[in-house]
């Protein structure tokens, strides 16, 4: 009876940890956690994983992106645009982080009471998305400028405390 109540606890643990992991993870970016149509993996692709994708990524952000009428995100230097990693670009710029200013506005109220340090994936896409969100406040105009631009704040200020979260601990 202990061994099935321990091995019960055992497969009790595995599976919280794996379901909270994930969890966690899609009520930021709802659209990472969706099955890509051509294979059984996720659509979850991430850029930055050494130090010259960070690179790689600023020139992409310096090249001038293109955003048409759709609010698709392309990148306008056709070399740049060539490489491997501007797919995932691609992918996370179009496929995964909110464009619509309610959709923003959920995620900077979800990362204003989230627990704990952002993963690299979820700042880069929040990173990513405040980028957007600071290109429609340019474009708009009246109240519409004035959403966008407090959208931008909010995800400004939810960065700069995430990259402050190791110093913002209150003494136990």
């Amino acid at each position: 009876m202990l061994w099935k109540t321990l091995l019960l606890l055992l497969f009790y643990y595995s599976a919280h940890a794996t379901v909270t992991h994930k969890w966690n993870r899609a009520m930021l970016f709802p659209a990472a956690q969706r099955f890509k149509r051509s294979s059984a993996a996720f659509l979850n692709p991430v850029l930055q994983n050494s130090l010259e994708d960070v690179v790689l990524l600023y020139e992409f952000l310096l090249a001038e992106l293109d955003i048409d009428k759709t609010q698709r995100i392309s990148i306008k230097d056709e070399e740049l645009a060539s490489l491997r990693k501007a797919a995932k670009f691609d992918t996370i710029c179009n496929e995964i982080i909110p464009k619509s200013i309610t959709e923003i506005r959920r995620l900077s109220s979800m990362l204003s009471s989230y627990p704990r340090a952002l993963k690299k994936e979820d700042f880069e896409r929040t990173v990513l998305t405040m980028v957007y969100t600071a290109y429609r406040a340019a474009q708009s105009q009246g109240h519409q400028k004035d959403a966008w631009a407090e959208s931008f704040v909010n995800l400004y200020k939810a960065l700069k405390h995430d990259l402050m979260f190791p110093y913002n601990k209150e003494p136990s």
